[in-house]
């Protein structure tokens, strides 16, 4: 569906409905047009909704329509979960009762072969008849938790910082789920599925200005019009940090974009180049697109890329160390004036070096003095504090020192209860935790790479 002009402000209707129809929503759990219809009502959609099907008289207590037409009010938005043959005529009918977007979850067009992408031309040109935006078909659908619309599954209902834009309906789940668990939450989900219609470049534009949206992260396999691509993503960058996982990279990879959602993946120098001039942060695994995300929701910018590693753990120190040299990050030895200071505060078996050894009689007020003396010598821009051993109070300690404008990367591993109980007194203030000194170390490179590319303009 190309458009001349195109008015980012029409797919606030995805995002903001005051009405929503499930059409092909089902009174039997398991099929997916109950799950989202049910999805939608348990997380709390507070505008008019009604379930579409000729079959039931009601669906989870509320009164059905047989037709979209049969609806007695004003329809915004229509998610539509019915036999792919059936949906060109359904857009019919939502154009006739004035609907202004579409979420086509239903499989079976492009994405199947020649017969599917003949119904799916059928699709864009009843839509395009009908005045009505499209997401999909062949998608995951659409979760705003602002107004309670999870039109989608699984059900998240946390309220966050991350919006997320997704060919992949598992890679969106994926984020979704690790975001709901720790209580990052999202702000805004949508699965492109085949993008008929709204594609990736619209909604990047329309999330950069979102001020409920303080981070966005992209799974892409391909984009229509690159050089558009490349100058919405770079205005977006501008705004607010950007995070892409591309697929595609290799020949094999390409031919199978072609085959899932039937894109056009062109080659990944090209893409690699744009992201950079662009300054958008290119990831390598689902992992890393949440990690990324989560580290730029909830941690300041540093000032540089001189790194501390403060750690109870002799191991995971070296992993993170090995990890920023290969990330590009410095991490020098300590001051002598630090070193002095904390040899003053800390057990003599405590290896004062980079990493900062603390051992295994580590405590938490013992990362309170370390963090302290590096910080009052502004010896460094950035932390990474490796927590091995069950420490109760390490959150506040933490919760003091970001509070302070210190970019602390918190990794977390091998401290039981006590670590789980910590963990979510650090959910609790927003910040992030990771399992892994590597995977922090990754997100830290990326909070790096962003503010030098801010200072530098």
């Amino acid at each position: 569906m190309k458009r001349t002009v195109v008015d980012t402000m029409t797919l606030k209707s995805f995002f903001e409905p005051s009405s929503v129809a499930v059409i092909g929503a089902s009174r039997e759990p398991g099929k997916l047009g109950h799950e989202i219809f049910k999805n939608i009502v348990d997380a709390g959609y507070k505008g008019k909704l009604y379930p579409v099907n000729p079959k039931a008289a009601d669906v989870l207590g509320i009164k059905c329509y047989s037709s979209i037409r049969e609806v007695p009010d004003e329809v915004e938005l229509a998610v539509i979960v019915v036999p792919a043959r059936f949906v060109p005529s359904v857009i019919s009918d939502c154009g006739e009762k004035g609907v202004k977007a579409a979420v086509v979850i239903s499989g079976g067009f492009g994405e199947t072969g020649a017969q599917g992408a003949d119904l799916e031309r059928q699709l864009v040109a009843a839509a395009r008849k009908a005045g009505i935006r499209v997401v999909g078909p062949n998608c995951q659908g659409v979760n705003s938790t602002a107004v309670g619309l999870c039109a989608s599954w699984p059900l998240v209902r946390t309220k966050g910082p991350i919006s997320v834009i997704s060919q992949s309906g598992t890679v969106l789940a994926a984020i979704a789920c690790w975001a709901e668990e720790e209580k990052v939450g999202v702000d805004k989900m949508v699965a492109l599925g085949n993008k008929c219609d709204v594609d990736e470049t619209e909604l990047l534009e329309y999330f950069s200005n979102e001020p409920t949206t303080k981070v966005i992260a992209l799974y892409i396999e391909g984009v229509r019009d690159g050089r558009k691509f490349f100058r919405v993503a770079r205005a977006a960058a501008e705004k607010k940090p950007v995070v892409v996982l591309k697929s595609g990279k290799t020949a094999k990879g390409a031919k199978a974009v072609a085959s899932h959602t039937r894109s056009l993946a062109g080659k990944d120098a090209i893409f690699d180049s744009v992201f950079k001039q662009a300054g958008i942060q290119r990831v390598s695994s689902v992992e890393e697109l949440y990690d990324v995300c989560k580290a730029f929701a909830g941690l300041p910018l540093p000032s540089g890329n001189k790194v501390a590693i403060i750690t109870s753990s002799g191991g995971s120190g070296i992993l993170a160390l090995d990890a920023c040299e290969e990330l590009g990050m410095n991490a020098p030895d300590l001051p002598v004036e630090v070193s002095e200071r904390l040899k003053e505060k800390l057990p003599s078996e405590c290896i004062l070096r980079n990493p900062l050894d603390l051992t295994g009689s580590a405590t938490s007020q013992m990362y309170d003095e370390a963090l302290t003396a590096l910080g009052e010598a502004n010896a460094v821009d950035a932390f990474i504090t490796i927590i091995g051993d069950p420490m109760p109070g390490i959150s506040d300690v933490i919760f003091k020192h970001v509070s302070q404008g210190k970019t602390i990367v918190t990794v977390m591993l091998g401290g039981g209860k006590a670590e789980a109980e910590e963990k979510a007194k650090l959910a609790g203030y927003g910040i992030p935790v990771y399992s892994d000194p590597v995977r922090g170390a990754k997100a830290l490179a990326a909070c790096v790479r962003r503010a030098l590319k801010i200072s530098r303009g």
